[in-house]
């Protein structure tokens, strides 16, 4: 098994729900074990900037899955709950984002890890330093590079993440 991060937001709908099904229909995979999630953080959007504020958090698993295939299902998860991808950084129902998959470094067509954009968004940062603080980034962790980041339209919520079935 290798521990791997995954990256979650949602501006649209129910943002909160839609967090909570990703992180369910990633339990039902064979192959994945859900370990731990961080508290969720409403974030200020990023990129596209005129559409809704987004909440976000991070959840570490086990995985016996390749890259690849944590890719492939978690590109299903959004599908299936009705992701469109109509502009690029423009709103969406879900996001899952393979940030982590334990040393790998990977660059492929369809996958970069660690994905490269890690130490320059704070919606990340700030929930995957709750869970992989000492992990190491280009030479520093993850709460240096949080350290060094504007913190300015992330707050945290202080509402768990609910997994029951």
């Amino acid at each position: 098994m290798t521990e791997a991060a995954i990256g979650l937001g949602s501006n649209l709908g129910d943002r909160r729900l839609n967090l909570e099904t990703a992180l369910r229909e990633l339990q039902k995979t064979g192959g994945i074990d859900l370990t731990s999630i961080s508290s969720i953080y409403e974030t200020a959007p990023w990129g596209e900037t005129d559409q809704p504020a987004f909440l976000n958090a991070c959840a570490l698993l086990e995985t016996e899955l390749t890259p690849q295939l944590l890719l492939e299902r978690c590109l299903a998860i959004e599908a299936g709950m009705g992701r469109i991808r109509a502009r690029r950084w423009g709103p969406r129902l879900i996001d899952l984002d393979v940030l982590l998959h334990g040393v790998s470094n990977v660059k492929t067509s369809t996958l970069t890890l660690p994905h490269p954009e890690i130490q320059n968004r704070a919606f990340v940062l700030a929930p995957l330093a709750e869970l992989a603080p000492d992990f190491i980034l280009a030479g520093s962790t993850i709460v240096e590079h949080l350290a060094h980041t504007n913190l300015e339209g992330v707050v945290r919520i202080p509402v768990a993440l609910e997994l029951a079935s």
